[in-house]
């Protein structure tokens, strides 16, 4: 069981809290130390899995999952430079997920007080405070990386569920009809539950090649009507991260690949079929499947079991928008 969880490398965290709450951050993403990936900065496991040539003039902002989960720990907020933390993110989340964007283009991941997975469940008190000392340190980094690293380049957001809910606020602050929606290529959401209006002009991508929007899932057994899907995720957004579009059943044979801990990626490994809020699999084969009919939700493996369908889609975003920048450019005759 702890080698498949390995697999997916996270827990999960699932609910987008409401705006109008604001921290400051006391991180100075300035220091190096702050990010766990920068451009000058790639990991072993990380380079060893960038298949093709990064698409020039586009960034990767990459916010983590829940790695903050220890029943033990009473705190709700880690440390910035918690070494264990910092070996899980770089260990688990980079390696197993933000690496299926890094072909897109160049990568930034910021460490941050990530809030304990028990805030989720206390939303109404010390857990929204955690979860809002967690966003303002990704939005800091974010405004750094703006003001230091972009350089009007194309953004792609990724994330995974605490990832994706700081990622949804970040929208809201950022792009969500404001200037810099002009450089959204996409925002990966998935692992929260996104609603298809969540956004005033940022919409729900249904092409495989769209641009400017956002995209979501959420990934479960066949026996998926429990209360738990009906709390968190039923009747919000999907997409069906093997086609990108709103189509019920995608057959194995167009799965492309999921990574697994031997760095290995097994395609056609599962069907795939659309449902309310998110997508529900047949049992994954790959080398240790027995693994798999242990687990209760795939939750985990929102990122991995679609891993290189990520990857090839999200490089081709980024080359379609890289096209409409070049078109909007060219002179008229």
């Amino acid at each position: 069981m702890t080698k498949f969880k390995q697999v997916f490398g996270v827990l999960f965290g699932c609910f987008v809290f409401a705006n109008g709450y604001s921290v400051n951050s006391t991180v100075d993403y300035s220091k190096e130390q702050n990010w766990a990936v920068t451009p000058n900065a790639y990991p072993s496991s990380l380079m060893a899995l960038i298949k093709d040539s990064i698409v020039p003039n586009t960034d990767v902002f990459y916010v983590y999952p829940t790695l903050y989960t220890q029943k033990s720990d009473t705190g709700w907020n880690i440390a910035i430079d918690n070494k264990t933390q910092q070996k899980k993110v770089l260990n688990s989340a980079v390696k197993y997920q933000a690496s299926a964007w890094a072909n897109a283009g160049k990568l930034y991941v910021p460490y941050y007080r990530q809030a304990h997975i028990r805030s989720y469940s206390n939303l109404k008190g010390k857990g929204r405070d955690a979860l809002m000392v967690a966003y303002s340190d990704v939005k800091a980094a974010f405004e750094y990386y703006l003001k230091n690293y972009n350089k009007g380049r194309g953004i792609i957001l990724a994330g995974h569920s605490q990832g994706s809910t700081h990622l949804t606020l970040l929208i809201k602050d950022f792009f969500d009809g404001k200037p810099l929606q002009d450089q959204l290529i996409a925002a990966y959401l998935p692992g929260v539950g996104v609603k298809t209006n969540e956004f005033n002009s940022i919409e729900l991508l249904t092409h495989q090649d769209s641009i400017g929007g956002f995209v979501t899932w959420n990934t479960f057994k066949r026996k998926y009507k429990t209360p738990f899907y009906r709390k968190w995720y039923s009747g919000k957004a999907a997409i069906n991260p093997v086609t990108w579009d709103t189509l019920k059943t995608a057959n194995k044979k167009l799965h492309k690949g999921f990574l697994y801990t031997n760095d290995k990626t097994y395609r056609n490994s599962f069907t795939t079929h659309l449902i309310s809020g998110g997508v529900w699999i047949s049992t994954p084969r790959f080398p240790h499947r027995y693994l798999a009919f242990t687990m209760k939700n795939y939750h985990i493996g929102d990122v991995n079991l679609f891993w290189e369908d990520i990857r090839i889609n999200a490089r081709n975003r980024a080359k379609k928008y890289q096209t409409f920048i070049k078109a909007l450019s060219k002179p008229e005759n």
